[in-house]
């Protein structure tokens, strides 16, 4: 879109390996040329580019907001189970520089206490660090969208008002999408709902 307050808060660039594929450059450069001021980087577990990413945007006077999408495990990060399921996702950003911190605190953790398969983060671990971060219920794979596509209204809305305790209700918002998937769409009618319900 060019729609200048218009901003991309869930990006993948080349460091969310297997499922982005945008180099940062680009990606700075296809923004500032649609007309945005500022854009969101939020890889799968990791900062990687966040330093690239943070210097490509200054270069071309785009406010960039660091972020990562997090694997949030199904119990704690002590859970090896593999019956527990696998982890979802949460897509946080940085507020400030203490946010970054925390992004920077989460990510440590959940490489060399959390990993099991991938680099996980938990419930506890969020709410430990969770002060600067904003929150976003992130795709198909976050807890509140898995629960509805599964006919769990309730566990959804429940998982929702956690992560507005956690977070802050100011802090913390569901995301919609539209990639043309029947199931994302399905799943906003749910969270569109559940916005109004749960402010």
């Amino acid at each position: 879109t060019s729609d200048p307050m218009f901003t991309h808060l869930h990006t993948h660039s080349e460091f969310s390996l297997l499922d982005g594929l945008s180099r940062i450059p680009d990606l700075v450069a296809r923004a500032k040329e649609m007309g945005q001021d500022a854009l969101a980087i939020t890889d799968h577990g990791n900062l990687y580019g966040a330093i690239q990413f943070y210097e490509e945007a200054r270069k071309h006077d785009l406010k960039p907001i660091l972020g990562i999408e997090a694997y949030v495990a199904q119990g704690s990060l002590a859970d090896r189970n593999p019956a527990r399921g696998s982890s979802n996702h949460l897509v946080l950003l940085a507020r400030n520089q203490t946010g970054y911190q925390n992004l920077i605190k989460l990510t440590t953790r959940s490489y060399l206490q959390g990993f099991y398969y991938k680099p996980r983060i938990d419930h506890e671990s969020l709410r430990e660090f969770s002060e600067g971060l904003i929150g976003l219920s992130a795709c198909l794979k976050g807890e509140i969208n898995e629960r509805i596509l599964s006919n769990r209204e309730a566990e959804a809305e429940a998982r929702a008002r956690e992560y507005a305790d956690i977070l802050g209700s100011e802090n913390f918002f569901l995301e919609l999408q539209d990639h043309g998937i029947p199931e994302q769409r399905a799943a906003n009618e749910v969270l569109r709902r559940m916005s109004k319900k749960l402010g």
